[in-house]
């Protein structure tokens, strides 16, 4: 069964898994919290403590969350009108010269922008279910009937598979689903002749995909694929642990929404192959491998960049699938993550020592091996949300925000032994929104609410430019990249909106959903929990089987364990924020 906490007004997707959860659209349990007075007489226990922190976090009046509600949906606006009006049908605006932006043609080893950008209108479509989610049914429908018009796959493009799929493919999916869905959570969005044009292109840049599975020798896909001719002659043997294993989600549903197994089997095949050359010593993986020989070329791991999206599509393959082979593999990893990632203090709101952090480390002996965290890494609160890890979340939360408060911004490498940047750009990613919108749906901390606010000040204050939001080269000096990648309005504005809009459709009891890496909306639906071929893939040596022990730690939820003061008062002590923010300098 699936725990789902609703407070006054306000339900919470998903919070705990029980290890023998199957069916998530079975029985699910509410935990009520009592009224207003409640929370009036636990706020007036804590009045006592009139420190910086409690004054400047501990409430969050309903009007100024109408205000950062509107002020969000303005910068997403921003951002997609001048996309539209300037870019449009290129894949990216340049918000500096109000121009597009497509594939760099004349040097194709500029991966930065080829492996993402392949000529097929990138930004329009991975933007189509956040007009949804601000409740634009109206240009939602418009922009819907504009990519089948004018969107083709039929391009000597290359790019990386990896992108093209939780990005282009994701978001087809996503909005074929919402366009479709009997339930209509964002009332009747489809309209009259559409006939699964959205599900056609998304099924027609899948087999694309495809040969980037084709002659490998462990199942481990080729990074790059050229979408007229394949894989290109001079593609390179290595990929990443991300790039590699985080197909699965949107594969997944694309075979269960056209019964062809065919796509689901690939993604499923690179997963197990990858986790059969974990470390026995460790259980961990490296972040580069040899899709022919199966050696780690990278034997760092850690949880940001070529790591990050592999351990989040193992528990939400499970969470849309139901198949428990993808949670176990998630369990086992989730616990080699503890033992040998995880440094500091035992407790996160407890005791003495250093706050918890997560750090790099050899996949083989566990060893520190560098002294960064990167920005990507600031999503695995919301991992450790979606897994009943609140407790952890808030702390690790804590830290990426303490260095958002320091520089407006979170720079891609932070040296935590220097306390200074080592990569110094930011690109305007969601990754600490999203994790923000997760724990305050998990508790209910106005907190949460502050650290939103601060994010949107911070983006209009050092990112807007003439026709929208600039990457920042520089978290420091605030200089300017002209750059707005299609992810700022797919998931930095989307989790933004939805953080400040508790009536929010995806917020109501009676809707259950997931979002994909790239923050698209799917409903957790029975539909993906049904196959319409045998099972085709039985587990392969190196995949946990139902006979092997679950060692995990959260049997018992740790949501249970949120104390009246987190609810109430702050996520974490006051000691423990004044502790962070001197770790990276604050004061």
């Amino acid at each position: 069964m699936v725990n789902v906490f609703f407070y006054k007004n306000v339900s919470l997707f998903v919070l705990r898994w029980c290890p023998s959860a199957v069916d998530l659209c079975g029985k699910i349990s509410f935990w009520l919290v009592e009224e207003e007075s409640l929370k009036r007489s636990y706020l007036s226990f804590f009045d006592g403590n009139k420190d910086e922190y409690v004054r400047r976090y501990r409430t969050f009046p309903d009007t100024l969350k109408a205000k950062m509600k509107d002020m969000a949906k303005e910068m997403f606006y921003f951002g997609y009108d001048n996309y539209m009006k300037y870019a449009f049908p290129e894949d990216e605006l340049n918000p500096i010269d109000c121009e597009g932006r497509g594939p760099d043609v004349l040097n194709p080893s500029n991966i930065n922008i080829n492996d993402v950008l392949g000529n097929y209108s990138l930004t329009l479509i991975d933007t189509l279910d956040t007009l949804l989610v601000l409740g634009n049914v109206t240009e939602f429908q418009r922009a819907v009937k504009l990519v089948i018009d004018t969107v083709s796959f039929d391009k000597d493009s290359t790019v990386q598979v990896f992108e093209a799929n939780i990005r282009i493919l994701g978001g087809l999916i996503s909005s074929h689903i919402l366009l479709t869905d009997p339930k209509h959570p964002f009332g009747k969005v489809g309209f009259e002749g559409y006939d699964n044009e959205l599900l056609h292109l998304a099924h027609d840049l899948a087999v694309r995909l495809l040969p980037a599975f084709e002659n490998t020798s462990t199942g481990i896909p080729y990074p790059r694929v050229n979408l007229k001719t394949g894989v290109p002659p001079d593609s390179i043997n290595e990929t990443c642990t991300a790039g590699a294993g985080s197909l699965l989600v949107e594969f997944g549903i694309l075979s269960r929404l056209i019964g062809d197994s065919t796509f689901e089997w690939v993604a499923r095949r690179a997963v197990r192959a990858l986790w059969s050359l974990r470390s026995n010593e460790t259980g961990l993986l490296g972040n580069v491998v040899n899709i022919q020989t199966g050696q780690w070329v990278g034997k760092q791991s850690g949880l940001g960049a070529g790591m990050d999206s592999f351990y989040e599509y193992l528990l939400k393959s499970y969470i849309l699938f139901g198949e428990k082979e993808d949670y176990k593999m998630f369990q086992a990893a989730y616990e080699s993550i503890q033992n040998h990632m995880r440094r500091g203090r035992e407790s996160c709101n407890e005791g003495e020592g250093d706050p918890p952090l997560y750090v790099n480390v050899n996949m083989f002996s566990g060893e520190i091996m560098n002294t960064w965290i990167d920005s990507l890494q600031a999503f695995f609160p919301g991992l450790q949300v979606l897994n009943g890890d609140v407790d952890n979340a808030i702390c690790l939360h804590a830290f990426y925000y303490a260095i958002w408060k320091r520089f407006g911004a979170l720079p891609e490498r932070y040296n935590w032994q220097l306390q200074a940047p080592d990569v110094l750009f930011y690109p305007l990613r969601p990754e600490l929104v999203e994790s923000t919108y997760l724990l305050y749906q998990a508790t209910k901390n106005p907190f949460y609410l502050h650290v939103g606010m601060d994010i949107l000040q911070s983006l209009e204050k050092n990112a807007k430019v003439r026709c929208g939001y600039a990457t920042l080269h520089h978290v420091v000096d605030k200089s300017k990249e002209d750059r707005m990648e299609s992810f700022f309005l797919s998931e930095t504005c989307k989790y933004l909106y939805l953080l400040f809009d508790e009536d929010n459709p995806l917020h109501k009891s009676d809707n259950k959903y997931i979002f994909t890496t790239e923050g698209h909306v799917v409903p957790i639906d029975k539909l993906f929990r049904e196959k319409q071929w045998n099972d085709l893939f039985p587990c392969e040596e190196g995949v946990l089987t139902e006979s092997e022990p679950n060692n995990r730690l959260s049997n018992i939820s740790n949501c249970n364990r949120i104390s009246e003061e987190q609810r109430y008062s702050l996520p974490l002590k006051s000691a423990y924020m004044r502790q962070i923010d001197h770790m990276v300098g604050l004061y």
